[in-house]
Formats: structure tokens, C-alpha cells, sequence
């Protein structure tokens, strides 16, 4: 659960960047860029019109342009405040990033297997482990709760997004690795309870 010392909303909504040319290219971006695809554009606008009405008060986001840009389309329809938090952006994928699978199996032929015996502990060369990025998620909630004078909305990316649904839910480290965030689903978090809105 989560301790009593940070400030972290008792509801809040996730929702993950539109898609990205390097998501149909299925590169690795960790904390590198590409930007949204006509559909990654419309998604975005898709999440903002969905959530027109609510009472997000504040739009929390990844600092990374794919978020950033996602997020700044749903904040300006909700006429609310957009504030960057660094520690929302997506698992730092080190050397990997901008890779391919396909690539990574050449360069780093152990990688593969390496990371399937370990997958929450095992970090990307240059980069970190879902371990790391847990502690990321972490702060990430408590700078959006301390943000928030209501319910923020969090904007980041799909491997942060399973530790931030984790932390917020008590989830264990398989139980995270197992959830799935597609770019056009919102999650609405309340008291560890989550629903698809």
C-alpha cells in the first residue's frame, strides 16, 4: 500500500501517449522520441473529448515529446493546468533505444534471455530496470498528489504506466509486468480500485 508520508491522490486518471511512428516501426524508445502518427493525433483528441466533463483539475505529464504533445491536446480541451513531471517519463531503454528487437538479438544476443529470467530486476545496458523505475513512479505520484488541489490526470508511456497502476494498486512485481495499457484506454484509479473509463 501506499505510505501514509506522500501525498498521493486518492483518485486520479492514466492515460498513456498516442501512437508513434516508432511503435508501428516496434522501436524501443525508452527516453528517446518519435513522433505521433495522424492516429496517435487523433487518440489524443479522441481521450480529451472522453474526458470533457470530468473533474480532472490538473493534466500531470511526461516531460518526453510524445507525452508532452498527447497531454497538451487533452489539457487545453479541459482548460486545466499542464504541468511536466520528469520522473513520468518512460523506462530508460539505455543502449537498447531506438532499437528493434530483431536488432537488439544482434548486437546483444544474451539480452533476450538475460532479461526473461529477471525481467522486473534486469536493467537495459546504459539504462534501468523496472526495479528502478518503480522508485521513479513512486515520486511521480506524489509530485502530481502534491500538484493537485483535485483529480489529475497523469499522462506518460506503457512500461512507467504498469509501475504507476502497480504502486497505486499493491500490486506485485508480476502481477505489474502483466498489465497492458493501449494508447487509446483511460484508467481511473480511485483507493487502489481500477476501472477502464
Amino acid at each position: 500500500m501506499i505510505p501514509q508520508d506522500r501525498h498521493v491522490p486518492e483518485r486520479l486518471f492514466l492515460a498513456r501517449h498516442g501512437q508513434t511512428s516508432w511503435n508501428l516501426e516496434h522501436r524501443l524508445q525508452g527516453q528517446l522520441d518519435s513522433p505521433l502518427t495522424p492516429e496517435g493525433l487523433r487518440q489524443a483528441k479522441v481521450i480529451a473529448e472522453h474526458l470533457a466533463g470530468s473533474d480532472i483539475t490538473v493534466v500531470c505529464t511526461s516531460p518526453l515529446g510524445r507525452a508532452l504533445r498527447t497531454a497538451a491536446i487533452i489539457s487545453e480541451r479541459l482548460d486545466v493546468e499542464l504541468i511536466e513531471v520528469e520522473d513520468l517519463a518512460e523506462v530508460h531503454h539505455g543502449e537498447m533505444a531506438g532499437l528493434t528487437w530483431e536488432e537488439i538479438d544482434v548486437r546483444y544476443p544474451e539480452a533476450r534471455a538475460d532479461r526473461a529470467a529477471n525481467r522486473y530486476g534486469w536493467g537495459f545496458p546504459g539504462g534501468e530496470s523496472y526495479a528502478q523505475a518503480r522508485a521513479r513512479a513512486r515520486r511521480a505520484l506524489s509530485v502530481c498528489g502534491w500538484a493537485a488541489s483535485g483529480v489529475p490526470l497523469l499522462v506518460s508511456h506503457e512500461m512507467i504506466g504498469r509501475m504507476l497502476r502497480a504502486e497505486l494498486r499493491g500490486l506485485d512485481a508480476s502481477s505489474a509486468l502483466a498489465l497492458r495499457h493501449p494508447h487509446d484506454v483511460v484508467f481511473e484509479i480511485e483507493n487502489g480500485i481500477e476501472r477502464i473509463r
